[in-house]
C-alpha cells in the first residue's frame, strides 16, 4: 500500500502559493490526474456549487499541462437530494487521484461529513494512494479538535472544542490544524489571528484541548505537503507553519522540511481496516472502469500485435505500432509483467 499525499493550506487555494503546492502534488502522480472537488464545507450556501466551481477552474487552468479531469462532488447535507451518503453523487470520488475540500463551515462539514460515504470513501482512496488537499474550514475540519470559529467569531459562543473527523486518529496521531494563524485584517485595534479569534482565546481553546494534542497553524498563502513516503513534511508558500505542542508553537519557514514524526508518533494503517466499513472497501475496490477510460478493441488488438512485436525482437515494428497506438490517445507503459494502456 502507498498512502497518497496529504496537503494542507492556511488560504490562498486560488493564489500563486496555492498552485505552486497543486503543481508540486500533480507531479508525483501517476497517470491521467482526476480531481475531485468536494461541496461540503459551503453546502449550506446557495452558491456553493460557484464557490467550488472557481477552485476548479483555476486547476484546470494552472494544472493544465497535465489535462486534469475535474469533478464537483455536491454532496452539500445529510437526508437530502444531495447527501454525502448518495453513492450516484460521490461516485467520482473512486476514480479521483486527487480530492480536495476548502472554504465554507469547518462544524458544518463535520456535522455532515461525519460517519457518511462520503467520507469513508475519501479515507479508503487516500490509503490506496489518492492525494488530499484541505484548505481554509475544511483543514479545521478533519483535525481531531476543531476550532468553531464562526459561532465564537460571529456568533459569541464561548470559547469551547467541538470533535473533527479526526482523519490523523487512522494513524495513530492526536493532531487539529488552525489555518490564517498570522491574520491580520484587524489591524492595530483587533487581534484577528489564530483564525480570527485572536490569540488570547486561542489560548483559551488550547488549554481546552487534551494534553496530547498537537496543533498545526498555517500562515496565510502557506500550506504544508506531508509526505509518507519519505516521512518528511515540506514547507511551501511565503510565510510559515507553527507545530503547537502544550500550547508552545515551534515555527517552521516556508522552504523548510521537517520529518513527519514530528506531528506524532505515525502508524500506518492496514489498507483493509475494520475502521472502514468491507462495502466501502468493495465499492473502491470493485469499482467498474469509467467508459471513456476503457481502450477500444482496436487499440487493445494494436497493443498485443505490439506485444508479439517485442517477444519477437521485432522493434522497428513494435516502435510503429506503438506510434499508432498514441496516435489514438493512449501510451503504452511496459513492465515484466506484460504491458499497460495509460489514457493520455
Amino acid at each position: 500500500m502507498t498512502l497518497g499525499q496529504i496537503a494542507f493550506l492556511g488560504s490562498g487555494e486560488t493564489s500563486l502559493a496555492g498552485g505552486r503546492i497543486f503543481e508540486a502534488l500533480a507531479k508525483k502522480i501517476d497517470g491521467p490526474l482526476r480531481i475531485a472537488l468536494m461541496e461540503t464545507p459551503a453546502g449550506f450556501e446557495l452558491n456553493s456549487a460557484q464557490v467550488v466551481g472557481r477552485v476548479g477552474e483555476f486547476m484546470q487552468t494552472r494544472l493544465q499541462n497535465y489535462k486534469p479531469v475535474v469533478d464537483v462532488i455536491p454532496a452539500r447535507k445529510k437526508n437530502s437530494d444531495f447527501s454525502p451518503d448518495d453513492p450516484e453523487i460521490i461516485k467520482p470520488l473512486l476514480y479521483a487521484n486527487m480530492i480536495f475540500m476548502g472554504p465554507g463551515s469547518p462544524t458544518y462539514a463535520i456535522r455532515h461529513l461525519q460517519d457518511t460515504l462520503a467520507w469513508n470513501v475519501i479515507r479508503a482512496r487516500h490509503r490506496l494512494g489518492a492525494t488530499l488537499v484541505f484548505a481554509s474550514a475544511a483543514t479545521i475540519s478533519i483535525g481531531a479538535h476543531a476550532l468553531p470559529v464562526y459561532e465564537i467569531y460571529k456568533v459569541g459562543q464561548d470559547v469551547h472544542v467541538v470533535d473533527g473527523l479526526n482523519l490523523f486518529a487512522d494513524f495513530g496521531v492526536h493532531l487539529s490544524f488552525i489555518p490564517h494563524w498570522n491574520n491580520a485584517e484587524g489591524g492595530v485595534d483587533l487581534d484577528t489571528s489564530r483564525c480570527f479569534v485572536g490569540m488570547d482565546r486561542f489560548a483559551e481553546w488550547c488549554s481546552l484541548v487534551p494534553v496530547e494534542n498537537v496543533t498545526l497553524g498555517l500562515d496565510e498563502h502557506t500550506g504544508i505537503i506531508m509526505d509518507f513516503e519519505s516521512g518528511m513534511c515540506e514547507i511551501s508558500g511565503v510565510s510559515s507553519v507553527s507545530l503547537v505542542s502544550d500550547c508552545d508553537p515551534v515555527m517552521h519557514p516556508a522552504g523548510t522540511k521537517f520529518p513527519l514524526r514530528e506531528v506524532g508518533d505515525i502508524k500506518i494503517p492496514d489498507p483493509i481496516d475494520k475502521d472502514i466499513p468491507q462495502r466501502v472497501w468493495d465499492m473502491v475496490v470493485n469499482a467498474p472502469p469509467l467508459e471513456g477510460d476503457r481502450p477500444s478493441a482496436e487499440v487493445v488488438e494494436l497493443a498485443e500485435k505490439r506485444q508479439q512485436a517485442r517477444a519477437d525482437k521485432n522493434w522497428a515494428e513494435s516502435d510503429k505500432l506503438r506510434d499508432e497506438i498514441a496516435a489514438l490517445g493512449w501510451t503504452v507503459q511496459d513492465g515484466k509483467d506484460g504491458y499497460k494502456l495509460v489514457k493520455d
